[in-house]
């Protein structure tokens, strides 16, 4: 069932870059940096990229898996309350009840530091890419099996990460769900990320004409493994209108309900559509 429209509140967002390795500690302190400094510029949400705080080869993630109660979502609770910002921990590495497999997980914490929202990621990147890369996620994750809409200040969010998002129906749900803002951390890779990055998420912007969040890894983290960067927000026109250039750093936009709000009456194209779910 498509929503009826409401505007909502407007919320400054930082889009947060950084080039993660297997070191939890080094990468948690880049981290704390980052926040430091989106805060320092006036965010209300800081967004990380999936796997903030390790990435590194397959195997390597059951050594820091841990449960959603243990110290690195906890480093980011803190780092939350410390600077009164909320922080999305775009994913990362939470044990499974399955032996041998882990999670993906994505983790919503408020200015508070209280956990408001949890998504798993549902599609996993299984790939061989010519001259490229190759990686078979579901060899060591177990997938996720819900979607997960949150509150963002005034505005409700919508939680993906990254492979995600080469799935467009799970976007369209999103958003007859009330998303107004849909977020794709990622650690999308260099080689389809010159290819592929950009079209995509100015793609869901449009189609479901809401605000694309999209923090995203960047550089060389492990042999086999590179990241293509180019974090940025996305207006519901498939405008970027933030962009953090090549290396770590943050980029800031402000996401405005009203605007959404006044995108789809303007261009009431879900209304329109002849073969959704109802």
């Amino acid at each position: 069932m498509v929503q009826q429209e409401k505007g909502g509140g407007k919320v400054t967002v930082a889009v947060a870059q950084l080039c993660s390795t297997p070191d939890v500690d080094a990468n948690l302190s880049v981290c704390r940096s980052l926040v430091d400094e989106a805060a320092g510029r006036g965010a209300d949400w800081v967004m990380f990229p999936e796997n903030a705080p390790f990435l590194g080869p397959e195997r390597e993630k059951f050594a820091v898996a841990e449960g959603l109660d243990g110290p690195v979502v906890g480093a980011f609770v803190a780092m939350a309350r410390e600077r009164s910002v909320g922080i999305l921990l775009g994913s990362t590495v939470e044990v499974s009840q399955h032996p041998g497999m882990t999670r993906n997980t994505s983790v919503l914490i408020d200015a508070s530091g209280q956990v408001s929202a949890v998504y798993r990621k549902v599609h996993l990147f299984d790939v061989e890419l010519p001259g490229g890369q190759t990686l078979f996620e579901s060899e060591t994750v177990e997938p996720g099996d819900a979607l997960v809409c949150a509150p963002l200040g005034g505005l409700t969010l919508g939680m993906t990460v990254c492979y995600d998002l080469r799935f467009a129906e799970m976007y369209r749900k999103l958003a007859q769900a009330g998303a107004q803002v849909v977020c794709v951390p990622s650690a999308f890779t260099e080689r389809t990320g010159r290819d592929h990055w950009e079209v995509l998420l100015r793609a869901r912007a449009i189609e479901n004409q809401c605000y694309v969040v999209a923090p995203n890894q960047w550089g060389h983290h492990c042999p086999g493994r590179d990241s293509y960067g180019r974090s940025m927000i996305i207006d519901p026109w498939g405008t970027v209108v933030a962009q953090v250039p090549d290396g770590v750093g943050v980029a800031l936009a402000v996401l405005d309900g009203e605007k959404v709000a006044q995108v789809r009456r303007r261009m009431p194209c879900m209304s329109h559509a002849r073969f959704l779910e109802s």
